[in-house]
């Protein structure tokens, strides 16, 4: 039997150093896991660059932490007075009362096949300004996207 050689840490266990890093005014490469940022960001694909801000606006991709302790990453769709409105790519329901106290990081490049994007292209910024701007017909381009991708996975089975 082969022998791994794989470590596998909790984001709560590399939270400390990754709250140093960034506080430090460094840098932090996070993969991404999960599907809420689809089609951007796709999980085993692509990372984030993080970088430490105090200045968010609508369109950027944040990293923050909600009251339950779960990590998440969306974007910044809108702003009320309960604090930042947010959207994962892949959804369309709204999160709202996201304030600065929960906003660890911002996204400052995306990293796809060893390519570096920085968020200011400006191919990347447009894309950016259209997904926000379709924030209320993504249900009705997502859902028949999904169920069009279940039905080819059945044919290829």
């Amino acid at each position: 039997m082969e022998k791994s050689n794989k470590l596998t840490v909790s984001l709560n266990e590399l939270y400390p150093i990754i709250k140093e890093q960034l506080e430090n005014g460094g840098t932090v490469q996070l993969p991404i896991t999960g599907t809420s940022m689809l089609p951007l960001l796709v999980w085993g694909r692509d990372s984030v660059e993080l970088v430490k801000s105090n200045e968010f606006k609508k369109c950027d991709i944040i990293f923050y932490r909600r009251d339950d302790g779960h990590f998440v990453l969306h974007r910044i769709v809108g702003k009320d007075d309960k604090g930042y409105v947010l959207c994962g790519d892949n959804q369309w329901v709204k999160e709202t009362g996201i304030e600065n106290r929960h906003i660890i990081a911002v996204v400052k490049s995306i990293t796809r096949n060893n390519k570096k994007i920085d968020v200011n292209n400006k191919l990347y910024v447009l894309y950016s300004k259209i997904w926000v701007a379709i924030l209320r017909f993504r249900r009705f381009i997502l859902i028949p996207m999904r169920k069009i991708k279940g039905l080819l996975k059945k044919c290829r089975t």
